[in-house]
């Protein structure tokens, strides 16, 4: 089984949630005898080929990006070639240029799509974008939603529900290193013994900002994991209201990243917009037995996050309702720990990589006896799936 990923970004141009996403599926398909190979683009020079993980990255030049639309020429002709050598292409939306590409490239494949998320901000775009849209994922042979909550609230994919089905990300612990002792220390000495955390990109989605507002009154620390688009904007946000409680620390390696999530107290997660479909960073605090705090969106996040349970969740952009949920969890200890045990025994209930991979593996092989002649697809045992459905 050889499979084609097509994506505009993956390492080590960036790590962010998507890109992780991706290398779990590569990784963990890949134990099950599926050769995986990434097409993505990138701004650097000398683009060879190269291995990671134990699959196959091909990168081509970036040519321009247009509202967070990447484009590339080249990208189209090397669609063309790999997905010739694939058995199944995978694609992960959104990205317009994508759809493009999928239909100059004239690919001929089994085709399977990771609805990642809706597209929330660009809405005079989007009116331009819809017929393109709809002519891909009509095209494509199968969806693929994160969690039966973003099934259940995408406009989008209700329209597509006899070929979508439900398989949620996961993680393998094993691909997270384990801090030595000595930078946990370092870490336990710069941001004190309990904090909150915060772990992501930086970007208008993740309601930064009104983490920033529910700060305001309280002298618990926070710690914020991260760069990106207004990494600026917050900072000035912050030293607006006084908020010497909260720490940027920017940009940080695994490691570390690892250090600082087995260090926290509590996760903060506070996402306000449904471009927040499922929340990687999230799942990390689960696995790590932490007590969580998000907003109900209507997407993964409160699939991950079960309120009263796995930690607390609040209304979206109430400043006042997050700040009251992060006194809870403070003051509290006990229901914290208690909830951060339940949070991890859901994450090996649902959300391991083994079972991400398992699923994906079984959509794999249905796709492609889909195309097989009828005596040769009665004659073969596919593996089945619990999610696929």
């Amino acid at each position: 089984m050889r499979v084609l990923h097509f994506y505009k970004t993956y390492h080590p141009d960036s790590v962010g949630g998507v890109e992780q996403v991706i290398r779990q599926m590569c990784v963990g398909t890949g134990r099950l005898g599926v050769t995986n190979t990434v097409l993505s683009l990138s701004r650097q020079d000398n683009l060879v080929p190269f291995e990671f993980e134990g699959h196959m990255v091909h990168r081509v030049p970036l040519n321009a990006e247009i509202a967070s639309n990447a484009i590339s020429v080249q990208s189209i002709g090397a669609l063309a070639r790999l997905a010739k050598q694939a058995d199944v292409v995978h694609y992960h939306f959104p990205w317009p240029f994508m759809d493009l590409a999928h239909f100059m490239a004239r690919v001929d494949k089994p085709t399977v799509v990771t609805y990642h998320s809706d597209i929330v901000r660009q809405r005079h775009l989007l009116r331009l974008y819809q017929p393109l849209k709809h002519r891909f994922l009509k095209s494509v042979d199968a969806i693929v939603a994160t969690s039966p909550n973003y099934l259940g609230s995408s406009t989008v994919l209700a329209r597509y529900k006899q070929k979508t089905s439900v398989i949620p990300f996961g993680l393998d612990r094993g691909t997270y290193p384990q801090p030595e002792p000595d930078r946990l220390a370092h870490w336990r000495e710069r941001v004190g013994p309990k904090f909150f955390l915060f772990v992501g990109v930086l970007r208008y989605y993740k309601g930064l900002h009104i983490l920033l507002e529910a700060a305001q009154g309280l002298d618990y620390p926070i710690v914020i994991v991260g760069a990106g688009p207004i990494e600026q904007e917050l900072k000035e946000q912050a030293a607006r209201l006084g908020l010497s409680n909260v720490m940027f620390v920017g940009a940080i390696d695994e490691p570390d990243k690892a250090a600082l999530l087995t260090l926290c107290y509590a996760v903060s997660f506070p996402s306000h917009l449904r471009s927040e479909a499922f929340g990687i960073s999230l799942l990390e605090g689960a696995m790590y037995g932490k007590p969580m705090i998000s907003s109900e969106i209507g997407t993964g996040t409160t699939y991950i996050n079960v309120d009263g349970d796995t930690g607390l969740v609040v209304p979206p952009s109430d400043a006042q309702a997050l700040r009251t949920a992060m006194r809870t969890l403070w003051d509290n200890p006990d229901m914290a720990r208690a909830m951060g045990r339940r949070a991890e025994a859901r994450f090996e209930e649902l959300f391991t990589s083994e079972k991400m991979a398992a699923n994906y593996t079984a959509l794999y092989h249905e796709l492609v006896a889909r195309r097989l002649p009828k005596e040769v697809d009665t004659a073969v045992e596919q593996p089945k799936s619990q999610f696929i459905r």
